[in-house]
C-alpha cells in the first residue's frame, strides 16, 4: 500500500474521532484477551455487538464507525452468515506510525 498524502488523509480522519480511538482499543483489549476473539481460527477478533457492547453506542452508530475505519484500512472485517467480524489491521496502523514520524 502507497502511503500519498490522500491515504494518510483518509486515515488521520479516521483516528480524529474519539469513538473510533475508543473502537480501535476496544479491538485491542479484546485480542488481548484469548478468549474474547478466537473465532473459528481467524485469530482475535470481535462482531459489531461486542463492540457495541464495549462502547455503549447503537448498532448503526457502530457500523456507521466501522465503515470509515474498514475504508481507512486499520481495521480488516469478515463476514460470516449475518456477522460481520472485525480486528485491527496491525502492519497499517505500524505503517501510520512509521509515516507520520518521516513527515513531522
Amino acid at each position: 500500500m502507497s502511503w500519498d498524502d490522500s491515504v494518510l488523509d483518509r486515515t488521520l480522519h479516521a483516528i480524529a474521532d474519539p469513538t473510533r480511538r475508543r473502537i480501535l482499543q476496544a479491538l485491542k483489549e479484546g485480542a488481548a484477551k484469548a478468549s474474547a476473539g478466537a473465532r473459528n481460527g481467524r485469530g482475535p477478533c470481535l462482531c459489531a455487538g461486542d463492540i457495541e457492547e464495549r462502547v455503549q453506542l447503537s448498532q448503526p452508530t457502530i457500523s456507521h464507525h466501522m465503515t470509515i475505519l474498514t475504508k481507512a484500512g486499520l481495521v480488516q472485517a469478515t463476514k460470516e452468515g449475518q456477522w460481520r467480524w472485525y480486528r485491527r489491521n496491525e502492519k497499517a496502523i505500524r505503517q501510520v506510525v512509521k509515516t507520520l514520524r518521516g513527515k513531522l
